[in-house]
């Protein structure tokens, strides 16, 4: 069972969790570089045009979705 999947019954989340295993989304977004072993923990607000909305450079995961839902 690949670790996403894990994570994702284990948490029952009600959406599917993509991976990135070349980077190429890490390294768009400036959450890694070509040579970064691990992506930073950021997230991107992507509005339905498909453009940035909001970058949060540093996230604290027990206030992070509280963020997010303030912005949408």
């Amino acid at each position: 069972m690949s670790e996403n999947k894990a994570f994702h019954e284990k948490f029952g989340y009600p959406f599917d969790l993509l991976s990135d295993p070349g980077k190429a989304m890490c390294i768009a977004y400036g959450a890694a570089t070509a040579e970064s072993e691990k992506a930073a923990r950021i997230s991107v607000l992507i509005g339905p045009d498909g453009k940035i909305v909001h970058k949060f450079d540093k996230v604290t995961p027990a206030e992070h979705p509280d963020e997010v839902l303030g912005l949408l």
